[in-house]
């Protein structure tokens, strides 16, 4: 018992003297001399910790001690504002004292919490500190555009979702204005990770790459810029040809996702269709870019100025969602699974994320899991079609024959799927 109630003031003294390690060589390589560091933040670790035990409830004690930390480093703080530093930059940030405070509550931190609050604390602290050009030069980088759309990502998944009813409010479907929204929240979860992926981490010229996130994204608009950029670059042909393949592949596998988010029975039906459509489409890239061979990579295949939260896109996929759904449901009543099926070839020609998701979250009363899979299924052939003529309008047939016959091979194959599932 001894030897477990030691644990939390070891574990205290190693994060503190870590920390403290940390912070000293920081500043001692910008030449600067700072209150804090190897003594001090296990000093202060352990004073706050012994504070917390010798009064616990309510910790008065812990208390006055932070306020006389607070007041001293106060007057350090109000005495060296007047301070310029090395690049002329007057002496007020707020690193010294925050860090010194961190110390201090450290220490009732591990003693009192989970081991990991106090790890995940320290480790976030040191890299926040020692990363600082690092990140100041992020923060240079970034666009404004940028920072709305994390607005936009945060008001639709954590402000607006919330607040809506769990109810329906129709008879037409049971389908609650919740549900709408958790859907929406989830493909924009999916689009937005995939959006900052192609647009900060993967380098601008990993063509290939790029276009397997922008399938992720969108593959509408990855197949709209790669055949804009086979009409425009000759050059970058090849690697569009190729891409618009891969990222039409690549949604089988964003859309099996999205379903088993929400329905899992429905999405192991789907895994063996879904997963025989998307190799089959990456084998016919693969081979088609090992045949035609490397040309100059194209730009990213989700291009800055795409928006991949925009309000009004949210808007008309709520509207399509509902819509869809209420059409699902009353064709699956007058005309049973064939409409169904019939619907499914319909939203094809436009965005099958509102159709798919409907079919997850509430089903079609009536239609059973097959037939259900199976106009998923369908649904993706009919989108590799209008993809296909999609890509031949927009390039002015540029881009050649590839990936058009791809697409169609894949619309083939899921056809024959859905018969099979049928």
């Amino acid at each position: 018992m001894a030897s477990r109630a030691i644990l939390p003031w070891l574990l205290l003294l190693g994060l503190a003297f870590f920390f403290g390690l940390a912070f000293e060589e920081f500043h001692g390589r910008a030449g600067r001399k700072r209150p804090g560091g190897i003594r001090s933040f296990p000093l202060l670790a352990l004073a706050g910790g012994l504070l917390d035990r010798l009064d616990p409830t309510p910790p008065w004690l812990l208390g006055i001690g932070l306020a006389m930390l607070g007041a001293w480093l106060g007057l350090f703080y109000w005495r060296h504002m007047d301070e310029i530093e090395a690049d002329g930059q007057p002496n007020v940030g707020l690193m010294v004292p925050v860090c010194n405070v961190l110390a201090f509550l450290l220490g009732p931190a591990a003693l009192t919490l989970p081991p990991f609050v106090a790890i995940g604390t320290t480790v976030a602290a040191v890299l926040l500190m020692t990363a600082r050009e690092e990140l100041h030069g992020f923060a240079k980088r970034i666009d404004v555009h940028e920072i709305v759309n994390a607005g936009r990502f945060l008001l639709i998944a954590g402000l607006i979702l919330p607040l809506l009813p769990d109810k329906p409010v129709t008879t037409l479907t049971s389908i609650t204005p919740y549900q709408v929204w958790l859907a929406l929240a989830a493909v924009s979860t999916v689009s937005y990770a995939s959006y900052l992926l192609s647009r900060y981490v993967v380098p601008a010229r990993a063509g290939l790459l790029t276009a397997l996130l922008g399938g992720v994204y969108s593959s509408t608009v990855t197949t709209l810029v790669l055949a804009r950029r086979a009409r425009e670059v000759p050059e970058a042909r090849a690697e569009a040809q190729t891409g618009i393949v891969l990222a039409n592949a690549v949604m089988y596998a964003r859309l099996w996702v999205i379903v088993a988010m929400f329905d899992w029975p429905l999405a192991r039906t789907l895994a063996v269709p879904l997963a025989a459509l998307a190799a089959l489409g990456g084998a016919i890239a693969g081979a088609w870019y090992w045949r035609v061979g490397r040309r100059a990579p194209p730009p990213r295949a989700v291009p800055a100025s795409v928006n991949p939260l925009g309000l009004g896109a949210a808007a008309t996929f709520a509207c399509l969602f509902v819509i869809v759904s209420i059409g699902a449901t009353f064709v699956v009543r007058r005309f049973g699974a064939g409409g169904l099926l019939v619907l499914a070839g319909v939203v094809g020609l436009t965005d099958i994320n509102p159709f798919v998701l409907s079919l997850a979250q509430h089903g079609a009363p009536g239609a059973g899991s097959s037939v259900q899979a199976g106009a998923v299924v369908l649904a993706t052939a009919s989108n590799n079609l209008f993809q296909a003529g999609y890509a031949a309008v927009v390039s002015r047939m540029r881009v050649g024959w590839a990936p058009i016959v791809g697409l169609i091979v894949l619309a083939g194959a899921g056809i024959a799927l859905t018969i099979w599932l049928v």
